[in-house]
């Protein structure tokens, strides 16, 4: 009875077992400044788990590995909260097990002429 009891409130849809403030260990601040678009690059290959390394700073080293992801992917493939990430990212830049450079300015985009010849080139197609 209690086995079909238990089955009524665990499915898949229930979502992860940890709170996000497990994950961070309660902390909610960080001292790095990071923005959504803040694009996060590994440094090399993850370390094996050590104290102050949480399997959710592999997974994001791991996924930092092949090309740099902006904060919001990294969310996003982890299914935490921007704020948990944003902690997580400033532990590992502690370590300097990650990278994180700003995107371009918009004052280095090209101007507005290309891309309007672009669009009118499109649309001639």
């Amino acid at each position: 009875m209690t086995a079909e009891r238990d089955a009524l409130w665990v499915d898949d849809d229930a979502g992860p077992v940890v709170r996000p403030y497990a994950v961070t260990r309660g902390r909610a601040k960080t001292s790095a400044n990071l923005n959504l678009i803040s694009l996060v690059r590994a440094t090399g290959a993850p370390p094996p788990l050590t104290v102050g390394i949480a399997p959710e700073h592999i997974s994001i080293i791991s996924l930092c590995q092949q090309r740099p992801l902006a904060m919001a992917e990294v969310a996003a493939h982890l299914e935490l909260p921007l704020g948990s990430v944003r902690v997580l990212l400033g532990d590992l830049l502690e370590q300097r097990l990650v990278q994180v450079t700003e995107p371009t300015s918009h004052a280095t985009l090209p101007d507005d002429t290309l891309f309007e010849a672009l669009i009118n080139g499109l649309r001639e197609l």
